[in-house]
């Protein structure tokens, strides 16, 4: 059975210092993701999914039983392309470079950049 594998982007988020979760995710859910779903086709963007982190007390087992902290991040920012020609291809026109330009300048108004990872991956199913 044949899958088409599409390409992610995954970027787990940090907040500036100065903003509190509650700003962080309020400006990301209402300021920014108005933003990339106005600029999608020029960038090529499939889907584009965030993941907000919730702060429940007791809410951590799994994250507990493997020592882990748990909430390093704000949230996770996930998007999709077809394939890497996709991908890349919106860097080679203005109206994606200029839409890239400007999602840029936005996070920079929210996200603490130099500590929120990104990175590209393919997606294997396992279920679901």
């Amino acid at each position: 059975m044949g899958e088409t594998m599409m390409l992610r982007v995954t970027f787990c988020l940090k907040r500036l210092p100065g903003l509190t979760r509650a700003q962080f995710q309020d400006y990301w859910r209402n300021r920014h993701a108005p933003l990339v779903r106005e600029h999608a086709a020029a960038l090529g963007i499939r889907k584009y999914v965030q993941s907000h982190s919730l702060t429940l007390p007791g809410a951590f087992p799994l994250a507990d039983v493997r020592g882990s902290s748990g909430l390093d991040f704000d949230g996770v920012a996930q998007l999709w392309w077809d394939d890497m020609a996709s991908f890349t291809a919106a860097g080679t026109t203005e109206a994606g470079r200029v839409a890239g330009a400007l999602l840029l300048a936005d996070e920079k108004k929210f996200i603490d950049l130099p500590n929120s990872p990104i990175f590209l991956s393919d997606d294997y199913h396992v279920i679901g």
